[in-house]
């Protein structure tokens, strides 16, 4: 199935939005943020620091009367200048293209399985500015299967479950972890589809550079398609 029917298809699985968050938050509470350099107000804080994006993102959810901030597909970051896992590269070969949709809302904030599907792996990826603790569900809908991968989770969300544990739409497969376990972030979840895993376990790219991004682009659609956040 070429891009475009794939991206058809996950538009059609569901009419309606589907929660990737806690439910009973309303889409009406749902705030668009902008996470590159065109927000001016991230020159006013230190980036690298966890707990000024905390105060931030309260300031911003608060002045917009939000309680999720969403957002981030194919935006260009420099957000992850502050971190060497990602940096230390030439302009071009630079991960800074998001490639799945960031959530940002207190942590334990409840995550959910965006569809019916398996596990197909989990990991705690440790590195400075990674994902923390993450967990990957397979999913099979009229003989195509793809992928979701929920970043940024607590501890306690990945210590007791089993590969090939089956999972519901909707069901609690974690909870948001805060900066001490989630790559030193404010809490958030990321929330990405992926066709090709490319035999990656409990992991895959959340970032693009600007070579390998039509690649990427067309192996994880937009997010958007499935939760319909906008209209």
């Amino acid at each position: 199935m070429n891009t475009e029917k794939f991206n058809q298809f996950l538009n059609e699985i569901s009419k309606v939005p589907l929660p990737v968050i806690d439910a009973t938050i309303s889409l009406e509470s749902y705030y668009p943020i902008i996470i590159s350099s065109k927000n001016k107000d991230l020159l006013n804080f230190d980036i690298s620091s966890s707990l000024e994006w905390e105060v931030y993102l309260k300031s911003f959810l608060e002045k917009n009367k939000a309680k999720i901030g969403f957002g981030g597909y194919l935006e260009k970051r420099n957000i992850y200048d502050r971190s060497d896992y990602f940096k230390n590269v030439s302009e071009n070969e630079k991960r800074n293209i998001h490639l799945g949709i960031d959530l940002w809302c207190k942590e334990n904030t409840k995550v959910l399985a965006v569809l019916d599907g398996e596990i197909h792996s989990f990991k705690n990826n440790k590195n400075y500015g990674d994902y923390g603790p993450t967990i990957i569900l397979k999913h099979q809908i009229k003989k195509e299967v793809f992928y979701t991968l929920y970043g940024h989770l607590s501890l306690k969300s990945i210590e007791n479950i089993k590969i090939g544990d089956t999972v519901l739409q909707g069901n609690t497969i974690g909870y948001l972890g805060d900066s001490s376990v989630n790559g030193e972030y404010a809490p958030h979840l990321h929330f990405q589809i992926i066709r090709d895993l490319e035999d990656n376990f409990g992991d895959y790219p959340g970032v693009s550079s600007k070579e390998n991004i039509a690649f990427y682009k067309n192996n994880c659609p937009n997010p958007n398609l499935l939760l319909k956040i906008l209209n």
